[in-house]
């Protein structure tokens, strides 16, 4: 890792707090992790949180993965939408919703079609075939905050109701 990332990667650590069981606070913004969602551990550092949702009648397990980079860092909401596009192996069919979220708008990318899963920097990715992703760009204080769910497409057209809740739940 390049000493900029290291940095960036110990800010996301850093400014993300959990304030009382089922909520998440990053940047200036608590959002409630409530049924159907649960809070579990990260597991990467560039993670700022993730919240679960478990598919009703399925053993499917969807995570909702929260990221903050700091102050001024982690692009704006094109590059982000962009970037997410370009992780299915052909353009995806895709679209756009603002949400209301108090006096800000949430916008929520959703997409399908063959996403390539697998580490961000390199690596091999694998493809998975009839995949949705949902992201959304929560604007924080200081710069956005980036939720992002993938899964087969069944079980995350099942998340999306409560997806779009947790998201803007913060306003």
């Amino acid at each position: 890792m390049t000493p900029r990332l290291l940095l960036t990667t110990a800010l996301a650590v850093s400014l993300f707090t959990t304030a009382q069981a089922g909520d998440l606070t990053v940047s200036n913004l608590t959002f409630k992790i409530e049924a159907p969602w649960t809070e579990v551990p990260t597991t990467s550092p560039m993670r700022a949180g993730t919240a679960q949702f478990t598919v009703e009648g399925t053993d499917t397990k969807l995570d909702a993965v929260f990221y903050y980079f700091g102050a001024g860092q982690g692009g704006d909401t094109q590059a982000n939408i962009a970037r997410w596009l370009s992780q299915f192996e052909s353009p995806p069919k895709s679209r756009q919703e603002e949400l209301a979220a108090g006096d800000k708008k949430v916008t929520l990318v959703i997409a399908d079609g063959t996403y390539l899963d697998g580490p961000p920097f390199g690596g091999a990715k694998t493809p998975r075939a009839d995949w949705t992703l949902l992201g959304a760009i929560v604007p924080a204080e200081d710069a956005n905050i980036f939720i992002k769910l993938t899964g087969p497409k069944d079980a995350v057209s099942k998340a999306l109701d409560s997806f779009k809740k947790l998201v803007t739940s913060p306003f």
